[in-house]
């Protein structure tokens, strides 16, 4: 399967874990349809981890657990697709998935023709209890030339945590996205943490093989499996923004049964999802604030973010239409840290012998800022929170 732009859906492992069955993956393919997150570009509804039976059949299949899914996974692909919807499941390369249920490993073929008879559409590919003897690169290969003689287009979703230098080589395997850091948990920390650790990977990220920054946890307020502390709405706001303006995967991770309605604003922000749903997919690009010229960006330097971690990224990325999307993200904290500041519009490619200006139009407020002499001022921005803008290139 070739996809364009970032998948988009919903994933029950963060709010549900282990305690998934057929009745909870029903009503949430329900709730998609019909409350208007489909008509936002949701349209996944992936099964997580847990929802086989600790052993294989005796024709070496993969079994779904009957107490949990009585009907079978054909019952559940049907009914997805009836809602206008497309299937999505998990399985791993390695012999067991993260919690230790049947694996992938040396199954991959006879898997992927189960999952295309199934009516499987997605496919999130783990990375626990993986061979010792077989690099990543080989055992990703395995699934991906598996899936893509299924019978079925089935998109790949790799998710091998950014691990053995996975941005080096997952765009060999047929991958459509790859998971590019540990787990996020439901807290500004660990939201925080998976920001500062992206900003030395935008350049490995493309059309055709998106990274992805794990699944959201906006609305989970503490709540569910993955729930820590929770966040504020403005470090939700940071959360979804920042994955949008990175062009991540979006896959929501709270209980859809019960969105509120501040969640849903924020997840279905229209001019958010038209950047990460950008047709021409540019990667994004430092309009204020850079890592240090000395940094070793080199493949096997993964942890200078903790050295050195940028507290107010400004990141620009150019759109199908023209226009410029621009995102500051004030990761500093402490009430007295707002950030105020300028951006130069060369920095975007727009200097002022041009002879043009930008006019920004903040994507959740509406205000509209316009240059001049230029210079982009941007407004207080408090800690934890975030501005995003459509800039207009204007006379």
């Amino acid at each position: 399967m070739v996809k364009t732009v970032p998948a988009m859906g919903w994933n029950t492992w963060n709010t549900f874990g282990r305690d998934i069955n057929e009745e909870v993956v029903l009503r949430s393919a329900d709730v998609m349809a019909a409350s208007g997150l489909k008509e936002k570009g949701y349209e996944y509804i992936v099964i997580d981890d847990c929802w086989s039976l600790r052993e294989r059949d005796k024709d070496g299949k993969l079994v779904a657990d009957p107490v949990k899914f009585p009907h079978g996974m054909k019952y559940v692909a049907d009914y997805v697709h009836s809602k206008g919807l497309k299937f999505g499941m998990y399985s791993c390369a390695g012999a067991l998935t993260c919690d230790c249920y049947p694996g992938s490993y040396e199954h991959e073929f006879v898997d992927a023709k189960t999952f295309a008879e199934w009516g499987v559409d997605y496919l999130k590919y783990d990375y626990c209890f993986h061979s010792t003897g077989n690099p990543g690169h080989l055992l990703y290969k395995r699934m991906g030339i598996a899936l893509a003689n299924s019978g079925r287009d089935i998109l790949f979703s790799a998710c091998s945590w950014g691990a053995d230098d996975t941005r080096v080589w997952i765009k060999e395997t047929g991958a459509n996205s790859w998971r590019s850091t540990g787990d996020v948990f439901d807290s500004w920390e660990s939201v925080k943490g998976i920001i500062q650790y992206q900003l030395k990977y935008m350049e490995f990220n493309g059309q055709g093989c998106f990274n992805d920054l794990d699944m959201l946890v906006c609305g989970m307020n503490a709540k569910g499996n993955v729930g820590r502390t929770g966040c504020t709405t403005e470090e939700y706001f940071t959360h979804f923004a920042f994955w949008c303006m990175y062009g991540s995967t979006l896959m929501l991770g709270n209980d859809i049964r019960e969105m509120d309605e501040i969640t849903k604003e924020i997840v279905t922000n229209e001019k958010l999802i038209r950047i990460d749903q950008d047709s021409k997919y540019c990667q994004p690009f430092f309009a204020w604030g850079k890592l240090e010229k000395n940094i070793d960006r080199s493949i096997k330097n993964d942890t200078f973010y903790s050295n050195y971690p940028l507290s107010v990224p400004v990141l620009a990325r150019y759109l199908d239409d023209g226009t410029i999307a621009i995102g500051l993200f004030n990761l500093s904290d402490g009430k007295s840290n707002k950030w105020n500041g300028t951006i130069l519009t060369e920095s975007v490619g727009v200097p002022e012998s041009s002879g043009k200006k930008l006019r920004l139009t903040d994507v959740h407020t509406g205000e509209v800022i316009t240059s001049a002499n230029g210079v982009v001022r941007i407004p207080d921005t408090e800690a934890h929170a975030s501005r995003v803008y459509i800039a207009e290139v204007i006379d």
